[in-house]
């Protein structure tokens, strides 16, 4: 990994260093909003919405010819049939979240597979129901498990464990999550967490959890929202029993793209797991046949319910194609230089300003990814307006935090510089 020095803070470094990258075609593979002037936007945003890949453009335009030509004929005879339509991009998510191809499926939206998911794996008893969550998770996750818990017949406020950092600090420390296992472990019914939290941007390391999650009869799920195209994962060889996440942050498959889920391989075909149902679950082969009970098919396409949204899929069709060409261990190492780089120059040039929240990179261990949080010590919200006049996109959370992710496909190195030049002039004025 590379070691930035001050002879590295300045245009040229930055230019020499998009000079050398091996990624650095890809941009030219996505639409960069312009400012008003007309050139580009610094967009540090691909954690809330990933940018489009020019190519979507035609390879939705190619299912609305089919639509036109063919009608309701294009489930079958269109160029990408669409009544496979979602087979066609089972072999790149496998890739993005390392599993089997079984166990993946694009379908439905995020929290929608995530209550599809805890109807499966959330399976409470008297004495065996709680739920250890972040307490700093995305609101819609909590929103989620507490109706859950409700659902039940158990109260939130008991059911639910809420993972804190410490008094004063901004991160879970590995150790208290482990306490915290340890501690409930007999009355732990599932783990569920962001595997890397949308507000801090700390990682945690999955394969640890999972296998104390195990150790305790308790069920270990993650949401990928802020993983999937930004970690490397491993899903099936870390024994994860199940996850969830969106597709258009890092994945780039639009606003409001289809999501995905995982189960692993151990819980396909169980006839003991309790699942909600529909139609595109059962038998492809007599599917149409309208047999009035299910026949499941023996893989996570168990948990569809119903034909998925075309158009959303060839989106992120069009999206994973991309990630093919790049190849995720390309984009990880590039992801990894990346936002070391931007954590240099906030160090070399405003760190009396700020505080970063995100953990420091470490070598081997995975525990962040793009994405870095900034606490503000100056009024951050005289930042955001100078931040929209000069055509820089990222986003603010209340009170203090600055949200910023170089996204390696399509952001470069003096994006990254030329951004804290700007973070300098403000702070310094």
């Amino acid at each position: 990994m590379t070691v930035f020095n001050s002879s590295q803070n300045n245009s040229s470094a930055a230019d020499d260093l998009d000079a050398a990258d091996p990624l650095k075609d890809f941009r030219a593979q996505f639409e960069i909003p312009k400012t008003k002037e007309g050139s580009d936007c610094l967009y540090f945003c691909g954690h809330s919405l990933g940018l489009m890949p020019k190519q979507t453009r035609q390879v939705i335009a190619a299912e609305c010819d089919a639509w036109g030509a063919l009608g309701v004929e294009g489930h079958f005879d269109a160029k990408h049939p669409w009544l496979p339509y979602h087979e066609f991009l089972t072999e790149g998510l496998t890739r993005i979240v390392g599993a089997q191809s079984e166990e993946v499926v694009a379908m439905n939206g995020l929290t929608t597979n995530l209550h599809l998911m805890l109807v499966s794996f959330y399976r409470p008893t008297k004495n065996k129901f709680k739920i250890l969550i972040e307490n700093n998770t995305f609101p819609s996750d909590k929103y989620a498990v507490d109706s859950q818990a409700r659902f039940h017949g158990y109260d939130p406020n008991e059911a639910i464990i809420e993972l804190r950092p410490r008094d004063g600090e901004l991160r879970v420390r590995e150790e208290d999550l482990e306490e915290q296992i340890a501690k409930h472990g007999d009355q732990l019914a599932l783990i569920m967490l962001g595997n890397c939290n949308y507000l801090s941007g700390q990682c945690f390391d999955f394969k640890k959890i999972t296998e104390l999650g195990h150790s305790h009869d308790a069920m270990v799920g993650f949401n990928l929202a802020h993983g999937a195209g930004n970690l490397e994962l491993s899903l099936h060889d870390w024994n994860v029993d199940f996850a969830v996440w969106c597709s258009y942050k890092y994945l780039n498959s639009g606003p409001g793209g289809i999501a995905g889920a995982f189960v692993h391989k151990n819980h396909l075909g169980r006839a003991d797991l309790p699942r909600f149902e529909g139609w595109w679950g059962t038998n492809k082969e007599t599917r149409f046949k309208m047999q009035s009970q299910i026949d499941p098919i023996p893989t996570v396409e168990a948990w569809q319910l119903s034909n998925p949204p075309i158009f959303q899929l060839a989106a992120l069709r069009s999206s994973l194609e991309i990630f093919d060409q790049a190849k995720m261990s390309r984009i990880v190492a590039k992801r990894n230089k990346l936002s070391s780089y931007l954590e240099f120059l906030l160090s070399e040039n405003v760190g009396q300003f700020v505080e970063i929240m995100t953990p420091a990179f470490v070598e081997g261990a995975q525990k962040r990814g793009a994405m870095l949080s900034v606490r503000m010590k100056q009024d951050p919200k005289k930042l955001i307006s100078v931040f929209a006049e000069r055509g820089v996109i990222l986003d603010f959370r209340e009170p203090d935090i600055l949200r910023m992710a170089p996204a390696p496909l399509y952001n470069s190195y003096r994006d990254v510089f030329d951004l804290v030049q700007i973070i300098k002039e403000v702070s310094h004025a």
